[in-house]
């Protein structure tokens, strides 16, 4: 029998024993090769771009940096997601790869414990990492010649508790008794190929997204349900109907039923409570996770990294709290 990939070595190339056993330079060493690639790693000005800089360190010792040509200080995360940070690169790097190695998402009260910090800078902390991940997803391109990508939808949140005496129970299933707080995830899934989920207020309304998103040349798998009849006049759209069998005549929708299952783990194992206006970044972690399954921990920490110093500040927090509307 084939060894599971994550059982594989291939999978563990970066532990926390080896984080906590590197000195600070190396860390610095890190963080600096994935914040200007294009430099191997030695400072550029983030205001003006200059390479006439030199090394400012602050009183406490963490690393800053001064331009020559405009005078300004910046730091390795400045202007990123992790801008205005309080936090050591070292517990950065070891809360990422916390972060990576549960496939199936990280607890916040776990990370918080963990790290020794409160559970609402944790929470911060991971979202900014979701956000991150999102950068890979947005305007991202699907399907094409030769492809066949799934299409499926799911509903989150909105649960609304029974009442105790069975003769003042309501049938949920009508919207006058729902919450109204129920949101769809939709999701795109390229076969052997990348993962792109959206939002919605019903399943119906993601038909003139996926139309947008997929070129016209895909092949699309869906379930029988009602709301993919509008996409037959745009695509081929192969139909399962699940209650014969999970595949069917052809068609199938098993790789997006995984990505569901993903979410669904998530959700129900470690944060009980996705929807709401995050549940799109819990959504694109989900797809990414799935998208680098097949990836080692120390690759998903560089990637991960490098899209957080890459990104600008974040559109949701800034600092360890809600960003002001």
């Amino acid at each position: 029998m084939a060894q599971h990939f994550l059982l594989s070595k291939a999978a563990k190339t970066l532990s926390l024993i080896e984080v906590f056993k590197m000195t600070d330079e190396e860390i610095e060493r890190i963080f600096a090769q994935l914040r200007w690639p294009e430099t191997q790693g030695e400072a550029a000005c983030v205001h003006c771009g200059s390479l006439k800089v030199w090394d400012c360190r602050r009183p406490s010792g963490a690393p800053r940096y001064r331009c020559a040509d405009c005078g300004k200080d910046f730091s390795i995360t400045s202007g990123t997601l992790f801008a205005s940070h309080k936090l050591s690169l070292r517990i950065y790097l070891a809360a990422i790869l916390m972060f990576c190695n549960e496939v199936k998402g990280k607890s916040m009260l776990a990370m918080s414990r963990e790290l020794g910090v409160t559970y609402r800078c944790a929470f911060v902390l991971c979202h900014k990492l979701r956000e991150a991940m999102s950068v890979e997803l947005k305007d991202r391109a699907m399907g094409g010649e030769g492809i066949e990508a799934e299409i499926d939808g799911a509903y989150f949140g909105g649960y609304v508790k029974p009442e105790n005496m069975k003769k003042d129970r309501r049938d949920r299933r009508f919207r006058i008794n729902q919450s109204g707080k129920r949101r769809c995830v939709v999701v795109v899934r390229e076969r052997e190929g990348n993962t792109t989920p959206m939002v919605f207020q019903t399943e119906a309304e993601a038909t003139n997204w996926i139309k947008r998103r997929v070129d016209p040349a895909t092949i699309l798998h869906a379930d029988e349900a009602p709301s993919w009849n509008g996409l037959h006049a745009r695509f081929e759209v192969r139909r399962v109907n699940h209650e014969v069998g999970f595949s069917y005549d052809f068609a199938c929708t098993n790789q997006a039923e995984s990505f569901f299952s993903r979410l669904r783990r998530a959700e129900q194992g470690h944060h009980h409570w996705i929807s709401g206006p995050y549940l799109l970044r819990y959504a694109q972690e989900a797809a990414w996770r799935e998208d680098n399954r097949r990836k080692s921990n120390g690759h998903q920490v560089n990637r991960v990294i490098g899209l957080a110093l890459n990104a600008k500040q974040s559109v949701d927090f800034t600092c360890y709290g809600k960003r002001a509307a």
